[in-house]
């Protein structure tokens, strides 16, 4: 049997690239390379980490060094979104393989070159655990959510948005992804992004798998928000979802932070994009927050709904590129 891997299953190592004048960052490049070295050291205290640094950026090369537990590759790179050009890794009868899919930049919006290039020189360098192998087809890792088992969480808005595989229709795209990922079954959210998101709606900014039989799902009790009637609505679709015993799943509601806003622009801050980090000894949960009252009933929500560590991470410059700790991270096997 064929299956992505569930994120909260055993890791080797967490991968993230890091910024650099030339990405998106260079405007407040100081802050942004604080807050990704902040969690790269917290997220080492449990896990290895492999990061993705220019190779003119001996500065950043020099400081990632000091800490432990931290491999340096050396990588151009646009941007760093690891999480939607890293490799997903799937399982056949318990053999391990990384596929490789085409990242365009979430339709084309920003230029890709080097960061889909970035999975085979991880290869190339031989830090990937199993062999890579190349998909033709456009996806990235946080538009699909796996429960380990055969289910497939992801967004109509993202996976039919026509400039990623405009060639395919929802039951083809729906065939590809149960060939390439093991899939028994996709389940469909139809959801609006968030305000901000420009993933499209990646479903790692709305509703995440705890464990098989479990969503944890972000909610808004504010009805003058704009996401009011949207996420009554995606929170109606996840009642009605059936697992592969044809059971409901266990729901559980995440707060919104309230709103956060970078020159004049809402950004999609969200507790829904957490990392499962999870090292053989022990399984950490850490959720990104944003110097929000809500955050302290988030990281309680989910720590006591999964009775492990939960370690919050200040993600609030994070956001302002309009993506968090999930997004910034890819759990290698």
């Amino acid at each position: 049997m064929k299956r992505l891997k569930a994120e909260w299953e055993e890791q080797t190592a967490i991968l993230m690239a890091y910024p650099h004048a030339a990405t998106d960052w260079g405007a407040y490049l100081e802050e942004a390379q604080e807050c990704f070295y902040n969690t790269i050291y917290a997220l080492s205290r449990y896990q290895n980490m492999i990061v993705c640094v220019h190779p003119n950026d001996t500065e950043s090369q020099d400081s990632l060094a000091k800490i432990s537990q931290v491999q340096i590759a050396l990588c151009a790179s646009n941007d760093t979104w690891a999480r939607d050009f890293g490799p997903l890794c799937v399982e056949t009868n318990g053999i391990a393989l990384y596929l490789d899919f085409i990242f365009n930049a979430w339709g084309g919006k920003y230029q890709a070159n080097l960061d889909n290039a970035i999975s085979s020189k991880l290869a190339q360098k031989g830090l990937l655990k199993y062999p890579l192998r190349f998909v033709n087809f456009v996806l990235e890792g946080g538009s699909v959510e796996s429960d380990g088992a055969g289910t497939i969480l992801t967004t109509t808005s993202c996976l039919l948005n026509p400039d990623r595989n405009s060639h395919l229709d929802q039951a083809q795209i729906t065939e590809i992804l149960k060939q390439e990922l093991g899939a028994q079954q996709i389940l469909w959210l139809e959801v609006q992004p968030l305000e901000g998101d420009d993933t499209d709606g990646h479903v790692d900014t709305l509703a995440r798998f705890l464990d098989a039989n479990t969503i944890a799902y972000v909610s808004c009790s504010d009805r003058n928000d704009p996401h009011y009637d949207n996420l009554k609505n995606m929170e109606a679709q996840l009642k009605r979802l059936r697992n592969l015993e044809d059971k409901r799943y266990e729901l559980l509601p995440l707060p919104m932070p309230s709103p956060k806003f970078y020159q004049n622009e809402r950004l999609p801050a969200t507790y829904a994009n957490f990392l499962w980090v999870n090292n053989n000894k022990q399984k950490v949960l850490f959720v990104p927050t944003y110097g929000d009252p809500a955050d302290g009933k988030a990281l309680k929500i989910l720590e006591d709904y999964t009775g492990v560590e939960v370690v919050g991470v200040d993600c609030s410059v994070l956001i302002r590129q309009k993506g968090s700790l999930h997004c910034a991270t890819m759990q290698l096997y």
